[in-house]
């Protein structure tokens, strides 16, 4: 366990500054974008290459896409129930996900903007 959490660690702090390179280097939203539209490209990409060796994966899926972009994990997360047959729970899950993001998101910046 302490391996995979390493691995997890390591990982996302690479995530991490490459994100906040790409965002350093191109400005947002641009690079938001396409951090995310990269990063869930790079995740369907490992996913299938890595299917056998899950030694990697914590490393490369958890830790650096994830730390990259979490958007990479839940489009994952869609896909699998896409292809496990479940097309209603993953309609679902993204609308559900897209619309409690964004309410969350202004919740609290309203509640931030309260505060100050």
């Amino acid at each position: 366990m302490m391996l995979t959490l390493s691995q997890v660690a390591l990982g996302g702090a690479i995530g991490a500054v490459l994100r906040y390179l790409t965002v350093v280097a191109i400005g947002t939203p641009l690079a938001t974008a396409l951090v995310n539209v990269a990063g869930s490209f790079a995740m369907g990409i490992c996913f299938v290459l890595l299917a056998q060796r899950a030694l990697l994966s914590p490393f490369l899926l958890t830790g650096i896409l994830g730390g990259f972009t979490t958007f990479s994990a839940f489009s994952l997360d869609a896909l699998r129930l896409w292809e496990d047959g479940q097309a209603g729970q993953a309609f679902l899950y993204i609308a559900g996900s897209v619309v409690l993001s964004l309410a969350a998101v202004a919740l609290g910046a309203a509640l931030a903007r309260s505060l100050t």
